[in-house]
């Protein structure tokens, strides 16, 4: 075990993007100097809001690709997470990690990409979706489908209507129930994930949401054909420690904070018809 992952530096709020009612995106700049460590999409962090507590949150981006600058988007759901989205620019918060594994897309050149994301799921994915991108040409097909309760609770829409606009990019934005003024697409991402052009033998998908969302989404892919080792989900548990010590984050045989937070289908599925765990 690292001791530098035990130990807690200050990090100070640059800036701060409040993205619907209970979200913010939170961009920290280190207040000492940091080791050179890689920051991976799909990894995170233990954020500690002084007097309050430390909770896991995933990074929603590292423009750096190291400890030198990261990005946080907090929703607001708890005491932690509300002290978090509540500090103010300039304003000094704690910082453990990176930790976990991120996404995997090394071996995935020339391959379709599926990415599904729901609610703040978006955030763990909007790295990958950058890293894409970046090496657009890598890719076959690469298709973004984004579910949220309504048009309120969308993150990031200057940057999604950004994706939007391009023509090497799929995109889909569906809400639950339509509304007043909205046009875009209507129900489930699942109902989205059954319109897709789809090439099942050469498709690696990426899902990140709640946890009925991902399984039944999952479970549409594999009705098509998509392998289960070629869905990653990104999964979450009670993570206190983050490097598998407490015991916390147990999934069956795994430790999320060690093991995942993303971690296979094959792996996840029987894990998660499990009620109890």
């Amino acid at each position: 075990m690292s001791t530098t992952h035990m130990l807690t530096t200050g990090y100070r709020v640059h800036s701060r993007t409040q993205e619907t009612a209970d979200t913010v995106t939170v961009t920290l700049t280190p207040t000492t100097a940091v080791p050179k460590t890689r920051v991976l999409p799909g990894q995170f962090m233990m954020l500690y809001a002084h007097g309050v507590g430390e909770i896991a949150i995933s990074v929603s981006d590292a423009p750096r690709g190291d400890l030198g600058v990261l990005v946080h988007t907090v929703r607001s759901v708890g005491a932690v997470s509300r002290a978090l989205h509540d500090t103010p620019v300039g304003a000094v918060v704690g910082v453990r990690g990176p930790f976990g594994h991120g996404w995997n897309l090394h071996p995935d050149d020339g391959r379709d990409l599926v990415v599904v994301a729901g609610g703040v799921g978006l955030a763990p994915l909007r790295p990958v979706i950058g890293s894409v991108l970046a090496e657009r040409d890598r890719f076959r097909r690469v298709t973004v489908i984004v579910g949220a309760r309504s048009p309120s609770n969308i993150l990031f829409g200057a940057e999604l209507a950004a994706w939007q606009a391009r023509e090497d990019l799929d995109v889909e934005l569906t809400i639950d129930q339509p509304v007043s003024g909205w046009t875009g697409a209507v129900g489930f991402v699942t109902e989205s994930l059954h319109r897709i052009n789809l090439d099942p033998t050469r498709t690696t998908a990426l899902l990140c949401g709640p946890e009925p969302m991902m399984r039944f989404s999952a479970r549409v892919l594999l009705d098509r054909g998509v392998d289960p080792i070629d869905i990653q989900v990104s999964l979450e548990r009670n993570m206190q420690c983050g490097v598998g010590v407490c015991g916390h984050c147990q999934l069956g045989e795994l430790l999320l904070c060690r093991d995942g937070p993303v971690v296979d289908f094959a792996t996840a599925e029987p894990l998660l018809r499990v009620p109890e765990l």
